[in-house]
């Protein structure tokens, strides 16, 4: 992972004219680039010289993914509590649709009862891949790091609990709340995560207790599928999963991150 000199936010945002950016966040403003996230991902960075209030603009989901990868029971607590067993070899591993992300502030919309009745939060650390890659070295693996953001891998439990595999469970619409914003140059091996659901703490964790290293993910995932750049890796939630219902409002802060928040309807 590339170490700066000092840490850097970036957003992806829409301006009220619909038109939507990449820029970089000082305090409470944001300084406007033309460049892509692809540039970005270069540090090819381009100032376009304008700048506005953070509160002025639309937050949007801060990267659009080709595919969302998920470690799931990385933490011995969380695969408890849901019935599997914490992952010492290997991860156990499923997808998520890129239909399912939101932003920040968006609503998750909750699936009719007919189809689940247990929908569940669960507060993560994403990692943003920055450069493609494909049989990724362990000690090399953190270099193909952009940056890091927040996921909320909401979930029906109800489902995943008796279906052969996760998708039906993990991938519905709004199931995928990704941000507010990416983070460059922190160590994603230590950073602490607490998720709130109408402000009461239900789940807290650090991923230096997980039961895989953010390296050996990195590198077991590459041997099976290319890392494109933009492409999000979820690297699962500690144990405090609990149901959400119509009007509450569910958050992840992860340090040195921020908090993303968002409506259940």
């Amino acid at each position: 992972m590339q170490v700066l000199q000092k840490t850097q936010t970036i957003v992806r945002y829409q301006q009220q004219n619909g038109k939507v950016y990449y820029g970089t966040v000082e305090d409470d403003e944001i300084i406007q680039m033309s460049s892509s996230f692809s540039d970005i991902a270069n540090d090819r960075l381009a100032f376009d010289g304008t700048r506005m209030k953070y509160s002025d603009v639309k937050i949007l989901e801060p990267v659009v993914p080709s595919k969302i990868i998920n470690f799931g029971w990385t933490y011995a607590g969380h695969a408890e509590e849901t019935g599997g067993q914490a992952n010492l070899k290997e991860p156990f591993l499923f997808l998520k649709p890129a239909s399912s992300v939101i932003p920040h502030l968006e609503e998750i919309i909750l699936p009719s009862n007919d189809l689940t009745r247990q929908v569940e939060m669960e507060g993560e650390v994403a990692l943003v891949i920055g450069k493609r890659g494909r049989n990724i070295k362990e000690e090399e693996a953190l270099d193909y790091i952009f940056g890091c953001t927040i996921f909320n891998d909401v979930t029906a439990r109800d489902l995943t609990k008796h279906d052969p595999q996760f998708t039906r469970g993990k991938g519905f619409d709004t199931f995928g709340p990704l941000g507010p914003c990416i983070v460059r140059g922190i160590d994603p091996t230590n950073l602490q995560i607490t998720t709130t659901l109408n402000g009461k703490v239900v789940q807290e964790g650090n991923t230096n207790q997980m039961s895989l290293s953010i390296p050996f993910l990195i590198s077991w995932i590459s041997q099976v599928m290319t890392l494109e750049p933009g492409d999000v890796l979820a690297t699962g939630s500690p144990s405090g999963s609990c149901p959400m219902e119509s009007g509450d409002v569910v958050a992840v802060e992860v340090e040195q991150i921020g908090k993303l928040c968002n409506y259940v309807k």
